[in-house]
């Protein structure tokens, strides 16, 4: 049988590493570890006070993450806007200094 605490412990160790080094890669591929793992361990039967203290734990360090992947997407977003509203600005000057270096002037 597994030693469920080790393991929630041993995941929430790797996620907390994950948030904090906004490693997306690894956070998405520990979040479908979880979506096979926690059925697994549950259906080994009922959680004793030790292994639901680590499973909260885990679910602590899991909505963190949620919320930093929210926040970064967010961000991106913004970003993702904020070059599409000077998209037509960023062409004209792209296209004025490829004419300059090649010794053409507007």
């Amino acid at each position: 049988m597994v030693d469920r605490q080790r393991t929630l412990l041993s995941l929430t160790q790797k996620m907390h590493a994950a948030v904090g080094a906004e490693d997306w890669s690894m956070l998405a591929a520990l979040n479908t570890l979880l979506s096979t793992t926690l059925p697994q361990m549950a259906a080994q039967g009922p959680w004793d006070a030790a292994e639901k203290a680590a499973l909260s734990a885990l679910y602590q360090v899991h909505q963190e993450a949620a919320r930093r992947c929210d926040l970064a997407t967010a961000e991106v977003g913004r970003k993702l806007s904020e070059l599409q509203a000077n998209k037509e600005g960023l062409l004209a000057y792209a296209l004025d200094s490829e004419l300059a270096e090649n010794g053409y002037t507007a």
